[in-house]
């Protein structure tokens, strides 16, 4: 087996406009990494399958630098309706607007709702004011009969969850 072809094994291929198939590069890659597990994620349980939701988050926000604050809607089943990036911040911060993520799940439908931010630090302990967010979003979700299962702080591979440290 000649060198090319060892290589073209191990290496994943695009088609261009022209029909012809090159060597994909690394944002292409990215990209149909992030399609894969958002289709995987769409209507699956999110609550039986963390380890899906955990791949998918790492992907989408792990190497940002820049803080995004997401929400991944949920149905009655859990389910995941849609991941929708609400609000971006600077390297250190975001502001969120609790009416505005209250306005999304209404519009969604939504049942449940994992809450999602990341800490381009790659440290994920969650701050002060990330803790009264959290809190702040439960209450104000609560009165539309929506709950917070989790809110997760993706920093690079390493990924912080609320409900398992007891902080919801």
């Amino acid at each position: 087996m000649s060198q090319l072809s060892l290589s073209l094994d191990s290496s994943l291929l695009v088609r261009d406009v022209m029909g012809d198939y090159r060597l994909a590069n690394a944002d292409e890659v990215l990209r149909a990494a992030r399609r894969v597990l958002a289709e995987q994620m769409r209507g699956c349980e999110a609550l039986t399958s963390p380890q899906v939701v955990r791949d998918f988050l790492r992907v989408k926000l792990g190497a940002l630098e820049h803080e995004v604050f997401a929400v991944i809607h949920l149905d009655a089943q859990n389910r995941v309706i849609e991941y929708v990036e609400m609000f971006r911040g600077t390297v250190s911060q975001t502001s969120v607007y609790p009416r505005e993520v209250v306005k999304e799940a209404l519009a969604r439908n939504s049942a449940a709702l994992l809450l999602v931010h990341n800490h381009p630090s790659g440290v994920a302990e969650p701050s002060r004011a990330d803790e009264m967010l959290t809190q702040t979003l439960k209450s104000a979700l609560a009165l539309v009969d929506v709950r917070v299962l989790d809110h997760l702080i993706v920093a690079g591979s390493t990924i912080l969850s609320f409900a398992e440290r007891g902080l919801l």
